[in-house]
């Protein structure tokens, strides 16, 4: 295993071991408090159950970070606010959190066994943010406040139940910026602000199912949960077509990259050793989600243009090309990109991706700074490269001889942090 290998596995593990042996914890002591007083209301516990161990079962992954259980979550949510006329008793805090505990394993045991994909640490993150929510929820509301057709208690459960919510979401987008930090040398604020972007798309979306299902099965019954279920299982259906066609699209932009190596335009691994780079200067950086997506393809293609070129350079290495010829095809690229039609903020990265930086985004904002990135990370690429082969020292150094003139100093600047930390290729 590289030394590069060995720091990403490090990272992973690093407070994922801490949140998984803390969730297994939370969730023996929820079961064995659970076994000693008697595990109440059992057919609301073995249907929520089954819907959790269910919801874990079919997970996918929508954005290339993270599995997504919608399923599980809004019934593990909406277990935790049940409180109405069709039971006798609201479950207790322990038999919940052991409740989904003991259902996420059982979801997650069948991938296991079929070789699918799965994530203990994300799904010890949920175990957790739900037993957040079942303490906020049952402090915040007395016993006797239940759907019994009060409007008092009606607006009040309503807001108890948004807090329960809101509780489990900052916790979750708490807990997962520290782990984007730590993993990606992501700054924190920058981190914690795209978890609550996604809490707010996709999180409060499953609160509110959530939320209906407990508000629904509190009222009439288990009856109710054919009635919330069968929406989120259209909707997890959908999610699960866009996450298809977002695979699709990843492999069509790296198999188009891939076409500048099989010219000899690019050598063998380039364009992805580029692409590696710009995202862990954009993650330095701070880049939202849908810029890094942005980058990584501008990355990926920035070579493109140079299948326009009478002949390929020696070593795929495009610096030991005129300005001239660099420009022009970052230019061709830029247009050929463009055609596609989804990617004009792709393109435009490209098309200036080679200009020096002191007559280029110095003078102009408009011009994005993924395209200094991609400058930088191409060009410390190919110092350290096949065509090159200088010590990571030396790349350095060179590309720090062209600051403010040829790159960006706030670019290079990032560059000397990643390396610092121990990026290798």
């Amino acid at each position: 295993m590289s030394q590069s290998s060995e720091l990403d596995e490090s990272r992973r593990l690093g407070s994922g071991i801490v949140l998984a042996a803390a969730g297994c914890a939370i969730g023996l002591v929820a079961v064995f408090l659970t076994a000693r007083r008697g595990v109440t209301e059992w057919p609301f516990a073995a249907v929520f159950g089954l819907l959790i161990a269910v919801g874990e079962t079919v997970q996918f992954r929508v954005d290339g970070t993270r599995n997504r259980a919608p399923i599980a979550t809004s019934a593990a949510l909406g277990y935790v606010m049940l409180r109405g006329p069709a039971l006798h008793a609201p479950p207790e805090v322990a038999q919940i959190v052991a409740v989904t505990g003991l259902a996420t394993l059982a979801g997650v045991f069948p991938r296991a066994i079929a070789g699918l994909p799965w994530d203990l640490v994300i799904s010890s993150r949920r175990v957790l943010s739900v037993a957040c929510a079942a303490i906020t929820f049952v402090l915040i509301t007395p016993e006797d406040f239940a759907w019994n057709g009060s409007w008092t208690h009606a607006i009040a459960l309503t807001g108890a139940m948004l807090l329960g919510v809101l509780s489990a979401g900052v916790v979750d987008a708490l807990v997962g910026a520290g782990q984007d930090t730590e993993k990606f040398n992501r700054p924190f604020p920058s981190a914690l602000r795209d978890e609550l972007v996604v809490m707010t798309r996709i999180g409060l979306a499953m609160g509110i199912s959530g939320m209906l299902l407990a508000a629904g099965t509190s009222l009439i019954g288990l009856w109710a949960v054919p009635l919330v279920v069968v929406p989120l299982l259209l909707t997890q259906f959908a999610f699960r077509r866009f996450a298809s066609a977002q695979r699709t699209y990843r492999a069509t932009v790296r198999s188009m990259a891939r076409s500048t190596e099989i010219a000899g335009f690019s050598s063998p691994g380039q364009n992805a050793r580029t692409a590696r780079l710009a995202v862990a200067i954009g993650n330095d950086l701070g880049l939202t989600p849908a810029r890094m997506e942005a980058l990584e393809y501008a990355a990926l293609l920035s070579g493109v243009g140079q299948l326009a070129l009478a002949d390929p350079s020696p070593g795929g290495a495009s610096l030991l090309r005129t300005r001239e010829e660099r420009q022009r095809a970052a230019e061709i690229g830029a247009s050929v990109i463009e055609r596609s039609g989804v990617l004009d903020h792709v393109a435009e990265i490209v098309r200036h991706s080679n200009d020096p930086y002191r007559q280029g985004r110095a003078n102009n904002a408009d011009i994005p700074v993924e395209s200094g990135i991609v400058n930088v990370a191409l060009a410390y690429e190919q110092l350290v490269g096949e065509g090159s082969g200088q010590s990571p020292d030396k790349a350095m150094e060179s590309v720090g001889l062209g600051i403010g003139a040829e790159y960006d100093p706030v670019v290079v600047e990032s560059l000397r942090r990643v390396i610092g930390r121990g990026f290798r290729f």
